[in-house]
């Protein structure tokens, strides 16, 4: 099979993976909450992740650059033998991960991936460690504390709004201008009053029930499903230039100023993600849903906003975080806020040991391929 094919095979290959891994990101939190079962919240995650990626295309050329030249010396030989063992490091590590249910980063395995295959082919002066430090490693440090900051923060103010609001429905009243309830007593109140027949009216949705009206209901629960979309749509937007610029190490495509080449290669790791998110992402969805910490529809809410403001920031400014720890750190801050032991600690330390392990072990899997692909030509 010729090497650039092969590449794009894996491209793919690693966006399913972060589809098995990553969905759970946006997601677990209307699981853990009550909101919605697994099957429904992962299709919700996957369709919303499928749209990021797609625009991601117009929106991320950043972190396209970032991956692709930000991070090796300009003018280094490159070849497509280091694409690939980086494409391979990367997603063998992050298949690995999801089938044990580690929630770990792809943005980690991936510059753990280049590090390691980099070393290896051109040595340690070939990589740009000045731009690997600020434009890397300072964003994915920091992110984990700001993701767990924010959503302290961010969180009693969602309390206030849920306890005050019950919600808004909007109603047809019926061919009757008022609507009036009788009690025991024989006391009435007007629930509904309108000026004309058939009017839109709105209330909270307890007096809508209570009148025998069905309408547009929009309350937390709503707002909690469009917030693990925006989320979703804001991981889809973040990962995928990190994996299509992969394509560009080497020169391993040499189509990519085509703008039709682009958008297939986008469209195609989309779907790709989709499909992995879909069908493998349970597991890891079941650890952050459940194993973490429990939490209401406030508290998943608060974690969903939190995640998605950070991450569509930092996708947009080409500063690559990882939505795991994003998403990860600020379920674990909202436990936080209910006590020491609301948060599940044995599940916390297997997640950071994962993350820390991510680094160099996709580095060294990217490291043994790049040298099995030279010693082989």
């Amino acid at each position: 099979m010729d090497l650039s094919l092969f590449a794009v095979c894996l491209v793919l290959a690693l966006a399913f993976a972060n589809g098995t891994n990553d969905v759970s990101k946006a997601t677990a939190t209307l699981v853990g909450s009550g909101v919605t079962n697994y099957r429904t919240a992962i299709a919700w995650g996957t369709a919303w992740t499928v749209v990021g990626a797609i625009l991601s295309g117009l929106v991320a050329t950043a972190m396209v650059r970032t991956f692709s030249i930000g991070l090796i010396q300009p003018g280094a030989v490159l070849s497509p033998e280091l694409a690939v063992s980086v494409l391979v490091g990367a997603m063998a590590w992050v298949l690995l991960a999801s089938r044990f249910g580690l929630p770990v980063s792809t943005t980690h395995a991936l510059v753990g991936a280049i590090v390691g295959a980099g070393l290896a082919a051109l040595g340690s002066r070939g990589l740009i460690w000045s731009s690997i430090s600020a434009k890397i490693a300072l964003p994915l440090l920091l992110s984990p504390f700001l993701a767990l900051l924010l959503s302290v923060l961010i969180h009693p103010a969602v309390r206030a709004v849920a306890i005050r609001w019950e919600g808004s429905c909007l109603c047809l009243a019926p061919t009757y201008r008022a609507l009036i309830t009788v009690d025991a007593h024989g006391t009435t109140r007007t629930l509904f009053q309108t000026t004309a027949f058939g009017q839109p009216v709105a209330d909270v949705p307890a007096q809508c029930e209570r009148a025998g009206l069905r309408g547009l209901t929009v309350g937390l629960d709503t707002i909690h499903w469009f917030s693990s979309g925006l989320a979703s749509l804001a991981r889809g937007t973040n990962d995928t230039p990190k994996i299509v610029a992969l394509l560009l190490l080497g020169g391993t495509l040499t189509s990519w100023n085509h703008s039709t080449a682009q958008a297939i290669l986008f469209t195609s790791v989309a779907v790709a993600m989709g499909l992995g998110s879909f069908f493998g992402g349970l597991r890891v969805t079941e650890v952050l849903a459940e194993k973490v910490t429990k939490m209401d529809h406030a508290e998943g809410l608060s974690a969903n906003l939190t995640t998605s403001s950070l991450v569509l920031v930092s996708a947009t400014l080409g500063l690559p975080v990882s939505t795991t720890h994003v998403s990860s750190s600020a379920i674990i801050g909202i436990g936080l806020l209910k006590g020491i032991r609301a948060v599940r600690w044995t599940t916390v330390r297997d997640m950071v040991l994962a993350w820390v392990i991510t680094l160099p072990a996709s580095g060294l899997l990217a490291c043994l391929t790049y040298l099995l692909l030279t010693m082989r030509s």
